[in-house]
């Protein structure tokens, strides 16, 4: 059902792709709309999508009085609720709403809701692959690109949206009818006050969903288990280190799908994706197509043909016997420790950024084991080499094409290059997008020679 903002005032704070999304949508429903960003217009990419359409423009700062005077303000993720404007709103009682809220209120079709620390987007993307096998129309997008304020002129049998924790705090009646959450670990800690605070905003993926539906939730992850405990959905488990759950769990090389009875058995061996992290991933997606009654094999078959997404885990080039891995995604700790894990081999690991805050400790291990260079790039690099000190040799890189061209000198025949920051791109790019595009381009531009593959 088509909502109804015609004459309310409306400011769209965050000029990002959602918010320009959420600003066509408004207008189209007949919302006095003013997009407000603290960049000017010559910095804003695709504001030119606007043109033609009634939009007030309030850009290169925010301007405080028309907060204070708006019916209602949407909030681009990206924009933390403690900044001046919001906070100038909300003493004045008006109502601050995500995206994802004001979209979810216009979706007909069941929300499929992904979470979690890493893993979110193959996770999205897989669970879309399944149900498209048995030949549905499904929205995939959320955090992942596509806005979901895009799907409330879609005609789907399902969306299926990656959700972020910031995207999380803007909710209010959203409600998932299956909601995943694959993992827990440390992030943004540039953004909350501590790791509770940041898990708890993950959690409100589940405060309005009720007993009729379902939550698919990690067996192996402490946090997701001690966090879940008094949730009011069905709770549906996959374990990928054997643990005897209700749900999904791997026996050997099969995975066992024993909800309600059921004892359907399909074997690891065909997923094309690599990795402990990736199993878990595969395991995760398959559960929502099982229960909403898609044929096992047929979305198993669809999840296992799927060989990645850009920018995680991504081969780039063998060079000289080196492999070369794009990882740009890996923007926190965790998600680094799981892409090393998966590494054979001496690896070359070029990281650093924007410091997010978290922890840099639960790195060495890995580095000890695996890593014989570490190439520091970006703000982050001097509190990387204090924390990371003694774990492998550590070098500076002046930017990325330094760090490439250090790693081509470093690495020997055999080894890896493996680019996975553990940090946030915005100090020297504009996304992890471009980080690893330009990894890419600086790869691939690397001379060939004799034996060079």
């Amino acid at each position: 059902m088509k909502a109804d903002y015609r004459d309310k005032n409306i400011i769209v704070i965050g000029a990002g792709k959602s918010g320009l999304a959420l600003v066509r949508h408004l207008v189209e429903r007949g919302a006095r709309v003013t997009l407000s960003d603290r960049r000017s217009a010559e910095q804003i990419a695709g504001l030119e999508q606007l043109a033609g359409m009634t939009v007030r423009y309030d850009l290169g700062g925010h301007t405080l009085e028309l907060f204070e005077r708006a019916d209602l303000v949407a909030v681009s993720p990206g924009v933390p609720l403690t900044c001046e404007p919001l906070q100038r709103a909300q003493d004045k009682h008006v109502p601050l709403l995500g995206e994802i809220e004001i979209a979810s209120r216009e979706i007909a079709a069941p929300i499929i809701g992904v979470t979690g620390t890493n893993g979110k987007s193959t996770t999205t993307t897989l669970i879309g692959l399944a149900l498209e096998a048995r030949g549905d129309q499904v929205f995939v997008g959320g955090n992942l690109g596509e806005p979901l304020i895009n799907a409330c002129a879609a005609c789907c049998a399902e969306a299926v949206v990656e959700l972020s924790s910031f995207q999380l705090e803007t909710i209010e009646r959203f409600h998932p009818h299956i909601g995943l959450l694959l993992n827990l670990s440390s992030d943004h800690l540039d953004r909350y006050p501590d790791l509770e605070s940041y898990y708890l905003a993950k959690l409100r993926l589940y405060e309005n969903m009720t007993a009729t539906d379902f939550a698919v939730l990690n067996a192996d992850d402490p946090g997701v288990c001690r966090l879940t405990e008094n949730i009011m959905a069905q709770k549906v488990w996959f374990s990928a280190a054997g643990r005897t759950v209700a749900g999904l769990v791997r026996q050997g090389g099969e995975l066992v799908w024993n909800w309600n009875g059921a004892n359907v058995r399909l074997p690891l061996e065909p997923l094309q994706l690599s990795g402990e992290h990736n199993v878990e991933n595969a395991m995760a997606a398959l559960i929502p197509a099982l229960l909403l009654g898609c044929p096992p094999e047929q979305a198993w078959q669809a999840i296992c043909s799927f060989t990645g997404l850009a920018h995680r885990m991504q081969l780039v080039r063998r060079l000289q016997g080196v492999a070369w891995y794009n990882d740009s995604k890996g923007t926190n700790v965790g998600s680094v420790v799981k892409s090393l894990a998966g590494l054979v081999g001496e690896v070359t690991l070029i990281a650093g950024g924007k410091d997010k805050g978290g922890d840099y400790a639960p790195l060495r291990p890995l580095l000890e084991e695996k890593v014989t260079h570490l190439i520091l790039i970006g703000e982050a690099a001097g509190r990387m080499v204090d924390e990371l000190a003694g774990t492998s040799e550590i070098h500076h890189a002046t930017d990325l094409a330094d760090a490439v061209q250090l790693a081509c000198e470093l690495t020997p025949v055999g080894g890896t290059v493996l680019l996975s920051p553990a940090c946030s791109s915005f100090d020297m790019f504009p996304n992890y997008e471009e980080r690893g595009r330009v990894f890419e381009a600086l790869v691939k531009a690397l001379p060939e020679t004799e034996g060079a593959a």
